[in-house]
């Protein structure tokens, strides 16, 4: 199959009601083009993500990739590591996506310890783990259940390890906050959405995607027991916070 069936094109005729945005099979088609032409910095996340494992994940040591989707952080871990470096466990609540997923690994890493989970990541039993990956997941869970899953990700970690938290997010200042939506906008349409499309796509991300600022996450991480985070990666509003569990 060519590289343009899998284009994203979910927004790209008028729609009389848009429907709220969901991980379905139409959108795990396109999912590998969406996230490219969609999230500023993807990419330079995930390359880093086998650099920090290297200098915080203890050897063998276990790794969640939690909303893991199509399972790129696993890849890049692989990728990059020795089969004997870490065991993964991906979870996600799309079907779709962990078939996928659970597919790409068994081709890319069979070598690897590599398993995907269909759950909820609100209500998993979590084991103890030197890693904790939750790359723009926490946006879409009810703002109300974060602290609590965040609280539970601290306490599953083990001393020395860290979480990584990616996230879109919201400026307190409106000034601010409108300028980096209008250049995010700038950058999808370069990337060739047109305005139609990020329109409804907005739309149907309304009430799905609640974004925290960037003060709120590091509330959040401090609130559930990190006595340290900081911002490592920043582009427009999209940004990614490492949290430490010191030893």
């Amino acid at each position: 199959m060519s590289d343009a069936s899998y284009r994203d094109a979910i927004f790209s005729t008028p729609l009389d009601k848009v429907a709220r945005f969901s991980f379905d099979e139409q959108v795990v088609a396109c999912f590998p083009d969406m996230i490219r032409r969609s999230v500023p910095g993807y990419g330079q996340i995930l390359g880093m993500l086998s650099l920090i494992a290297q200098r915080h994940l203890r050897h063998g040591a276990h790794v969640y990739d939690l909303g893991c989707s199509l399972g790129a952080s696993g890849l890049a871990l692989a990728g990059a590591l020795p089969a004997d470096a870490f065991r993964y466990t991906g979870v996600d609540l799309s079907p779709a996506m962990v078939a996928r997923a659970k597919q790409t690994f068994l081709e890319e890493c069979p070598d690897h310890a590599m398993q995907v989970e269909e759950a909820d990541i609100r209500t998993l039993e979590y084991v103890p783990s030197g890693m904790i990956i939750l790359n723009f997941t926490l946006q879409f869970l009810p703002p109300a259940d974060r602290d609590a899953l965040l609280k539970r990700l601290f306490d599953a970690l083990e001393p020395g390890g860290v979480l990584i938290l990616s996230e879109k997010t919201i400026d307190a200042d409106e000034r601010d906050n409108a300028w980096r939506v209008e250049r995010y906008h700038d950058f999808k349409r370069a990337n060739g959405y047109s305005d139609m499309e990020i329109s409804q796509k907005r739309t149907a991300l309304e009430n799905v995607l609640i974004p925290d600022t960037l003060d709120a996450l590091h509330g959040r991480l401090a609130q559930a027991g990190f006595p340290r985070s900081m911002t490592w990666f920043q582009y427009l509003n999209f940004t990614s916070l490492i949290a430490f569990k010191e030893g």
